[in-house]
């Protein structure tokens, strides 16, 4: 059983590079050129440590956290991650149904294969991740879509105005979309459960994969996007631009991949509800800062906008470092999406459930009764 070998969230990552195709594993684990920033997320938490308070009542804790008007079982949700049906048979759906029966939030990706529409109805309160040219005619025909759907928060990404150098993509054949090719095809038939369980069950059962939420109108096969149409136009997106956004749409307004104080005054002042402070994983600029050392800076600037934050987040001591340092919720991206190619909603949830077990032992660790105690004071850097 998949609770008997997978104890941490760092666990999911060997566990699924056996069952992924090298290819799809490199897609999904890699980041930029040469990956500084991917390390650099990880390493960043190294630089804190703990200072534990003692003979605390810390019999009954809690980690539930408000977001947006929502209660959440605890302050961690499921990051936006694009093309997640290559790991498995609609892997979002099984993203969403975990996160929903957590009572964590998850972030659907506009680089997505199940229509936004099923996803929200079988499980409510997804988010939506979205990126956007600089066309506002084309802007206003996915927030009419959105609306529609009935999704209340909107997340903006910014930090891919275009294409990153992923050359551990090119070495291993792959590109996004992807193209089918000899490498790829020897790489598929060396996995038979991946082969059997996602390529074919796809085809079985949806066809083949399309990009169903990137605009209003369903997008081109997965495999014959071209990446012109996958990007046009955001190397135009503007402060202006979200100004524009936030006229036209009433739910909640958040930007994904500020890691500047100055872009977050600028957020802020454009009325933003939220900021998630990221790097994109270290998969767009090599050499970018790691979001955590980011963090305090940004939630300075940030006003009235909630501060959240993604990247390298594996243990439940990293939420509340990440806590303590100013944000107000976490996300998650790698290890669920490891977790969904390993055993769909089940790994999912086990995924969840790890966190949340170690962010408890962790407050009752530090003497921390309730989430809300996690301050600065708690951390020695």
């Amino acid at each position: 059983m998949i609770s008997q070998r997978i104890l941490s969230l760092g666990d999911f990552e060997p566990a699924a590079r056996s069952r992924l195709p090298r290819s799809i594993f490199g897609f999904v684990a890699g980041g930029a050129e040469e990956e500084r920033s991917l390390r650099a997320n990880r390493e960043a938490f190294g630089a804190y440590a703990f200072r534990p308070r003692v003979l605390v009542d810390v019999s009954n804790r809690s980690q539930q956290t408000s977001l947006f008007g929502t209660r959440c079982a605890m302050p961690v949700g499921i990051a936006p991650m694009g093309a997640a049906g290559l790991c498995r048979f609609e892997a979002d759906l099984a993203l969403a149904r975990s996160a929903g029966a957590a009572g964590v939030p998850f972030v659907l990706s506009a680089a997505s294969t199940v229509p936004l529409e099923r996803v929200i109805r079988e499980a409510p309160g997804t988010w939506y991740q979205a990126y956007i040219p600089s066309n506002r005619e084309r802007i206003g025909r996915l927030l009419d879509r959105l609306r529609r759907a009935g999704y209340e928060v909107l997340v903006i990404t910014l930090d891919v105005p275009v294409a990153a150098n992923r050359e551990n993509n090119l070495r291993n054949g792959f590109s996004m979309p992807p193209r089918l090719n000899l490498q790829l095809s020897l790489d598929g038939l060396t996995h038979p459960r991946w082969l059997a369980g996602t390529l074919a069950r796809t085809l079985l059962r949806s066809g083949m994969p399309r990009f169903e939420n990137l605009a209003a109108e369903r997008g081109g096969w997965l495999i014959a996007e071209t990446s012109e149409a996958y990007r046009s136009g955001r190397d135009a997106l503007s402060w202006s631009d979200i100004a524009w956004i936030r006229s036209e749409w009433k739910g909640r307004l958040v930007l994904k991949g500020i890691l500047s104080a100055t872009d977050a005054r600028k957020a802020s002042e454009a009325g933003v509800d939220g900021i998630i402070v990221s790097n994109h994983g270290g998969r767009q600029l090599d050499g970018a800062i790691a979001p955590l050392r980011a963090l305090p800076a940004v939630a300075a600037a940030a006003g009235d906008a909630v501060v959240m934050m993604d990247g390298g987040v594996r243990r439940g001591t990293d939420v509340l470092i990440a806590l303590a340092l100013g944000a107000k919720f976490v996300f998650v991206g790698r290890p669920m999406l490891f977790a969904a190619s390993l055993a769909g909603e089940a790994g999912v949830a086990h995924a969840l459930g790890v966190l949340r077990q170690e962010i408890d032992r962790d407050l009752a660790l530090l003497g921390c009764p309730d989430i809300s105690a996690v301050t600065r004071e708690l951390i020695a850097a």
